[in-house]
């Protein structure tokens, strides 16, 4: 029943995605973050440390409880109410179709030439400033969008759902928003929010690896249905080589792959709020970025969660019969 429902969960994301208006589990995440954000993040340097650690453990062990509780209670209503809600739960950790739609939101007017369109796209999906980017700005941006969140969005909620089912999916989701609340190296989260981005970095180590054999997996399957040819051949290499040089010791690894496959250049400099932020570049670089990289970017993304869904569900029943 586990594998079946994280395939109906997959079925019902790339249908509806997240719409408007129903509940989300993160909003409530974030909700509980801000509240104790507001009375915990006081003190010292150490005393921060020690009570961002104890959000950490509140919020994500308190969303584990949540989950399991509420399914526990539903199955003694009646099992099938239990099977709905879980099948629900774990939809909403998903993020396939809305992240294709983000990308497809950015390379649509790109393509036309409309770049005011596609930069107010893209500012809704990064948090650099995008008032100024050309086009292959934008499409950087887009790009590096989809291929970082393909881990976060796609294959790490897989990856601990077909672990521990939602409850397990949902503790990673909080484990995610409470980096992307508190997770920054500034004067106010540096300290409180330590624990939180590392817990994150521990959580997203080996889905990113993963899921940067399995971009480049989705590459070579790519190349094999006659489309315009990837660099599937030293990329694993170059993206071994290159990844650690990203600021975050996960997120090179997507992004470093696709960069080699589309012979592109990703990262270098970014702007936010006005002040500049270089970060190093990965990738040969020996063509321009355009909205073209952005349609394939998305047509790796999903080569690559449907290899890895495959290759752990395989995993899984490898090991069962061990």
């Amino acid at each position: 029943m586990g594998v079946t429902l994280i395939l109906l969960a997959v079925a019902i994301d790339l249908v509806v995605g997240d719409p408007r208006g129903l509940p989300h589990p993160v909003v409530g995440m974030g909700r509980m973050i801000t509240v104790l954000e507001a009375r915990l993040n006081r003190g010292g340097r150490y005393a921060r440390r020690l009570k961002g650690a104890l959000l950490t453990l509140l919020v994500v062990a308190g969303t584990f409880w949540l989950a399991t509780l509420l399914l526990n209670w539903l199955s003694m209503v009646h099992p099938w109410l239990k099977v709905a809600a879980e099948l629900w739960l774990l939809a909403t950790t998903l993020a396939i179709k809305g992240l294709a739609d983000a990308g497809r939101a950015i390379a649509a007017p790109l393509a036309r030439g409309d770049f005011e369109a596609a930069r107010e796209a893209l500012s809704r999906v990064v948090g650099r400033d995008t008032a100024t980017l050309n086009e292959p700005e934008i499409a950087r941006g887009a790009v590096e969008t989809v291929a970082e969140n393909t881990v976060d969005g796609i294959t790490s909620p897989l990856f601990f759902a077909l672990i521990g089912g939602a409850p397990l999916a949902l503790a990673y989701k909080a484990v995610n928003t409470l980096d992307s609340m508190v997770g920054y190296k500034n004067a106010r989260f540096a300290d409180f929010g330590y624990v939180s981005a590392k817990l994150d970095d521990v959580a997203n180590w080996l889905p990113a690896r993963l899921t940067a054999v399995c971009l480049w997996a989705a590459g070579a399957l790519w190349n094999s249905l006659g489309r315009e040819p990837l660099a599937v051949a030293g990329a694993f290499t170059h993206t071994r080589r290159q990844a650690p040089r990203h600021p975050s010791p996960n997120a090179g690894w997507p992004e470093a792959m696709v960069a080699w496959l589309l012979g592109v250049k990703l990262g270098g400099v970014n702007v936010y709020g006005g002040e500049l932020s270089h970060r190093a570049t990965l990738g040969p670089g020996r063509v321009a970025l355009t909205a073209r990289h952005i349609d394939i970017t998305i047509g790796l993304m999903h080569g690559a969660w449907g290899l890895f869904l495959l290759m752990m569900i395989a995993l899984g029943t490898a090991g069962e019969a061990v």
